[in-house]
C-alpha cells in the first residue's frame, strides 16, 4: 500500500465545464428544466404528487444552479469537504427525481382512459419521460462524485 496521497478536488472557472462528471450539469438543466416546463403546462391531477414532482424539479435546478456558479468562481478553494458536499448533492438529487419521476409515471397511468384529458395525458408522458432521463443523468453524475469523494 502506497503512502502517497493524491488530492482530488473540484475544478473551477470554465474547467467546470470540461471535466466529467460536472460536464453532467448541462443535461441535468435541460432534462430537468424540461420536466419543470412539462408539468406546469398541464393541468395538474395530482396536486400532491404532481406538487413533489414540481418541488424536485425547481430544487435541483435552484441547488445546480448555485453549486455551479459556486464551483465557477472558486468558492470552495479547493478543499475536500467541498467533494463531499457535491456527493451529498448528488445522492440527494438522484434519489429525489428517482422518486419524482416514479411518482409521475403513477400520474400519467391514472388519467390515461380519460378521453377528455388526452392532451394532458401526452404531455405527461414527456414529463416521464425526461423524468427518468434527468434521473438517469444524476445517478451518473452520483456515481462518479462519490468516486470522487471516495478518493479523495
Amino acid at each position: 500500500m502506497s503512502s502517497a496521497t493524491t488530492s482530488v478536488s473540484l475544478p473551477s472557472g470554465l474547467k467546470v465545464l470540461a471535466s466529467f462528471p460536472d460536464l453532467l450539469v448541462l443535461p441535468e438543466f435541460v432534462f430537468g428544466g424540461l420536466v419543470w416546463i412539462l408539468v406546469a403546462s398541464t393541468k395538474v391531477s395530482f396536486s400532491i404528487i404532481q406538487g413533489w414532482v414540481m418541488f424536485v424539479s425547481v430544487y435541483c435546478f435552484v441547488l445546480s444552479t448555485l453549486l455551479l456558479f459556486l464551483y465557477f468562481c472558486g468558492a470552495h478553494g479547493e478543499k475536500s469537504a467541498w467533494v463531499a458536499v457535491d456527493a451529498f448533492y448528488q445522492v440527494t438529487a438522484s434519489l429525489f427525481y428517482l422518486s419524482a419521476a416514479v411518482l409521475q409515471a403513477y400520474a400519467t397511468v391514472a388519467i390515461k382512459d380519460f378521453e377528455l384529458l388526452h392532451r394532458i395525458y401526452q404531455i405527461d408522458i414527456a414529463a416521464v419521460v425526461f423524468a427518468f432521463v434527468a434521473t438517469l443523468t444524476y445517478v451518473i453524475h452520483m456515481i462518479f462524485s462519490l468516486l470522487r469523494w471516495k478518493s479523495s
